[in-house]
């Protein structure tokens, strides 16, 4: 059965002869004035008119006064105030549907986004509904709720409400139209497979289970100061997981929060673990078609930024797993740092010459720091983010300028570059969380320590030896109090060192593999947290 669409069209495509003839006027008869008893949807056989004398011919079709054989078309009962004056015209073509062999067809039904007073037919769009009948009901055209008349003493009113109800599309947020948008973006991008450098692909995953809790173990040690580091003597969690050396893990910087472990990993993910409670992986993100050599947690502890071999830059948020920030880099990243103030900004560096800082709500470089050099090994802020130094892997015969550059965060000049004068490249950094001075991890397998105020002398009576490096990224850090300091090493030994003596207070077996990163707890006074280039993850206790 074809539908009927009605417009009030002063050019109706149905009007074929002049309007000033009678035949005409006849034919243009409001369809109100026709009548068909309550409740009959369509007329089968026998047709009633009130006006016009029309008397049927033959089942679906009419002839009118004029002689002309019409379609059988639904008619309606006339209510003033409720039917408007409208003249029926006919689609031009009904669109085809296809119907499951298994099941009987039923008519579709299609409904204009455009009223009737407002835009003639041939440029009325329309849309297909799904039928709301089931089998055994009568189907019903979606124009009778809004025409459907009820006789008088019933409740034709209430049902004429009911079905307009029915046929209004109940309105959507803006914010839930773009996250429905962008779950079904996601959807559709994990059956497809990352194509260049430049492709992303984000995981359909669920919410991560970050309630806002605290760990049993946390929480008696939130109300007071940080108390002395105690030396970890045992293995609490052995974590396994990655298939790929992993370059660095962190802890979430918000005290609360932090039972949950940041691990980057040269598989392409980067994973979230439980490391206090149960030492399970909360969550694993595969954003990256490379790998992901560097992770950092946001200061608020929410969202996470990264940076692999792909050149890509990804903020994602930790519950979700969507993408808040993305950035296309011109070099491989190595190293991400978030500015200590201004949490929407960042600094990365990678196999280039150049440092750049992004700005997360523009999404854009807003400063480059050039330096003759090829690549960056790490970054630290200094004075509350106004200086910062770069580690690069610049050397010369005679003397390493270079490899430790101070910059100027807002201006882009360099400060100094004759900081360390020795033969060895720093591949960490790290900053003492008490006291002006921080420390370079060396390739002559020492730690070095430094003045962090101009112009950056280094202490010649303070070295930490016995680790090996061995051209490895073996990553060194201070405890919280400041007393202890912890680095890995190439043969897979963890060191602990006094910091006052620069003497070996304990050694960890460790890893079958180069330990590569270290990292205190910054509540608990006796955890620490090592990774490896095997890619497992040990949590000493």
């Amino acid at each position: 059965m074809a539908s009927l669409v009605a417009y009030d069209d002063s050019d109706s495509e149905a009007e074929t002869e002049p309007a000033g003839s009678p035949d005409a006027a006849s034919q243009m008869r409001d369809t109100c004035d026709m009548v068909r008893p309550c409740g009959q949807d369509f007329v089968s056989g026998i047709l009633d008119v009130t006006e016009g004398g029309a008397l049927p011919t033959e089942p679906g079709s009419y002839e009118d006064p004029a002689g002309r054989r019409l379609p059988l078309v639904r008619l309606w009962r006339r209510d003033p105030g409720s039917c408007p004056s409208q003249r029926l015209q006919w689609p031009r073509a009904e669109p085809e549907v296809t119907f499951p062999t298994s099941e009987p067809p039923r008519p579709s039904l299609w409904t204009s986004h455009t009223p009737a007073n407002h835009m003639p037919l041939a440029a009325a769009r329309f849309r297909q509904v799904t039928p709301a009948w089931g089998p055994g009901d009568s189907p019903e055209p979606s124009f009778c709720a809004q025409s459907k008349c009820g006789s008088p003493g019933t409740n034709g009113s209430s049902l004429q409400r009911k079905r307009r109800e029915d046929c209004v599309v109940p309105y959507t947020p803006k914010r839930l139209r773009q996250l429905q948008a962008s779950s079904a973006e996601t959807d559709k991008s994990t059956d497809v497979q990352p194509q260049g450098p430049s492709a992303r692909r984000a995981p359909a995953q669920a919410r991560l289970p970050v309630a806002p809790r605290v760990s049993e173990l946390i929480q008696p040690h939130l109300d007071g100061q940080y108390k002395a580091a105690k030396m970890p003597r045992g293995v609490l969690f052995h974590l396994r997981g990655h298939r790929g050396p992993v370059n660095s893990v962190q802890w979430c910087p918000v005290l609360s929060r932090s039972h949950m472990l940041l691990s980057a990993s040269m598989d392409k993910t980067f994973k979230v673990w439980n490391a206090v409670d149960s030492g399970s992986c909360l969550q694993t993100y595969s954003l990256h078609s490379e790998a992901v050599r560097a992770a950092r947690w946001s200061p608020c502890g929410q969202r996470i930024l990264s940076g692999g071999f792909d050149f890509a830059l990804h903020l994602t948020d930790l519950e979700t797993g969507t993408r808040l920030f993305s950035g296309q880099s011109d070099f491989r990243i190595t190293t991400l740092k978030f500015h200590p103030k201004d949490h929407s900004l960042f600094v990365c560096g990678g196999f280039s010459s150049e440092v750049k800082a992004w700005d997360i709500r523009t999404g854009k470089v807003v400063r480059s720091y050039k330096a003759t050099i090829q690549q960056t090994l790490d970054i630290l802020f200094l004075q509350e983010g106004s200086e910062f130094l770069s580690s690069t892997d610049a050397s010369s015969r005679d003397s390493a300028d270079r490899t430790i550059i101070a910059w100027d965060f807002r201006t882009s000049a360099k400060i100094s570059n004759q900081i360390f004068h020795e033969r060895y490249t720093c591949p960490s950094l790290t900053l003492h969380p008490r006291e002006p001075v921080f420390l370079a991890q060396t390739n002559g397998n020492y730690l070095a320590l430094f003045s962090a105020v101009w112009p950056y002398r280094m202490s010649k009576r303070r070295r930490y030896e016995g680790h090996k490096v061995e051209g490895y990224s073996v990553g060194c850090e201070c405890s919280p109090d400041g007393d202890l300091l912890v680095t890995g090493s190439a043969d897979g030994r963890v060191l602990l060192y006094s910091f006052r003596t620069a003497s070996r207070a304990r050694t960890l077996p460790g890893h079958a593999q180069a330990c590569v990163g270290t990292t205190f707890h910054p509540v608990l006074p006796s955890v620490l947290a090592t990774c490896s280039w095997e890619g497992d993850i040990k949590i000493w206790h």
